[in-house]
């Protein structure tokens, strides 16, 4: 079927592009809305009967979908076709014509039926275009606006009229619920009238009962205040009489232990600086052992006689302090007690070891060190260092000592070099300068770790 062709039956006779539609005849304003809507649901209507080779492009993607989808999902589409497709147009034309004959018959014939829908005429009109369809399409909205004002208008009114009815209910129900809230209100303020009287009643009640409490709290206070004097001094009397109590356990204990070793502490420190004096005498002795001759007083002049040593060559036989000799004779002096700063030994020669070797290599020198020279060995380690307790046998002539949690090696150095009596030869072996001025100030001799591993190394 081509464009502008009429179908068998058709009742218009007039000539022209479709039916009786002139080449100048054209709405000059949009559709009225409800006849768009008409024309969508016409075009909706034929949309089905035609196969989507006779579709416009934008309208085949909708040809399976039913009348009422096509006017919710494609109804743009459809007007837009209606307007700018003229065989599309033609074609629902066809359809409209076999679907209401008379209305379509009447409208190309130039008259509208007098009992039709002015919507239905206006999109007929629309649709099949015959002669004067601007007309009466324009005619088909404006009785719809009419329409519509007339409907909206009743429904206005009735709109009204329920309004009033409301507004009348609501009074009548305000009215109601005023006189029910002022009873109410009356009854409230008696209420709050008496609660009032009750308040200041109770106010009252309280106001004396805080004066009450105030009183019992200043009285509590005062008893506090008397029990907390009373105790301060039971318990200055308790550790008083705890402190005496302790220091008589103190005094008894040491009587027992003087009695059960037959001397006291002071006994033992005297005995061993009389023996230390004792050896060195003896010792002192050996060394200035003089011919029978007696000194005369020329001999005390101060001059270089021949073929003894100058000052010079005197001085040439000093020891350095770092020699490994030094530590030899500080050790051949009577009595002599030699304290060994352990760790600081061990890491100064071998640091690298585990801290139990370190100990075991240390110990094994310096009982070697004892049994060589006699002299009394203590070695002091750092039980800071320890991860548990140290179970360890000490070898003979050495004495093992490790600082309690607290106290440092160090300190525990300090303790051992006070414990000594004065005039006793103490010798400290550690390279830490304040162990060294401590205990230099306490009497003992400082000697550097290096010298004593250089002696340990000579075997």
């Amino acid at each position: 079927m081509t464009d502008g062709a009429r179908p068998a039956g058709s009742t218009s006779g007039a000539d022209g592009p479709e039916g009786g539609e002139t080449a100048d005849e054209c709405l000059d304003r949009p559709l009225p809305e409800p006849v768009r809507h008409r024309v969508i649901a016409l075009a909706s209507e034929g949309f089905g009967s035609l196969t989507p080779s006779e579709l416009p492009a934008p309208l085949r993607q909708y040809a399976r979908f039913t009348p009422s989808r096509r006017v919710k999902f494609a109804g743009n589409a459809l007007a837009a076709a209606l307007e700018h497709e003229p065989l599309f147009r033609q074609r629902v034309g066809e359809r409209l014509r076999e679907n209401q004959a008379e209305l379509a018959a009447a409208l190309e014939a130039g008259t509208a039926p007098p009992a039709a829908d002015p919507l239905d005429v206006a999109a007929a009109a629309y649709v099949l275009r015959p002669a004067g369809w601007v007309k009466l399409v324009t005619a088909g909205g404006e009785e719809a606006q009419r329409a519509d004002a007339e409907r909206g208008g009743e429904r206005a009114r009735a709109e009204v009229a329920r309004l009033r009815e409301e507004r009348d209910a609501a009074r009548a129900q305000v009215r109601t619920e005023t006189e029910r809230l002022r009873a109410e209100l009356d009854q409230a303020r008696k209420q709050a009238d008496a609660l009032h009287r009750k308040l200041r009643s109770a106010h009252s009640d309280i106001k004396r009962g805080e004066a009450a409490v105030r009183k019992a709290e200043a009285r509590t206070e005062e008893v506090r205040a008397e029990t907390a004097a009373q105790l301060s001094a039971a318990d200055s009397e308790s550790r008083r009489l705890k402190a005496r109590l302790a220091e008589s356990e103190a005094a008894l204990e040491a009587s027992r232990k003087a009695a059960r070793e037959g001397r006291s502490i002071e006994d033992m420190r005297v005995r061993l600086l009389l023996d230390t004096v004792l050896e060195a005498s003896q010792g002192l002795r050996r060394e200035l052992a003089l011919p029978p001759a007696g000194i005369h007083p020329a001999d005390t002049v101060d001059a270089v006689e021949p073929g003894r040593m100058t000052p010079k060559d005197i001085a040439a036989r000093a020891l350095s302090e770092h020699d490994p000799a030094v530590l030899d004779q500080l050790l051949a002096l009577p009595q002599a007690h030699l304290v060994v700063d352990g760790y600081n030994v061990t890491k100064t020669g071998y640091p690298t070891m585990p801290l139990e070797k370190q100990r075991l290599r240390l110990l094994g020198g310096l009982s070697t060190l004892a049994a060589q020279t006699g002299a009394e060995v203590t070695c002091v380690f750092d039980g800071a260092e320890l991860a548990a307790p140290v179970l360890l046998a000490p070898p003979r002539g050495v004495r093992v000592l490790f600082s309690k949690p607290g106290v440092t090696a160090d300190e525990l150095i300090r303790q051992l070099v006070r414990a000594e009596p004065e005039g006793r030869p103490v010798t400290v072996v550690s390279t830490d300068r304040e162990v060294a001025d401590g205990i230099a100030a306490a009497g003992a001799r400082p000697v550097a770790s290096v010298v004593l591993l250089k002696r340990l190394s000579r075997g």
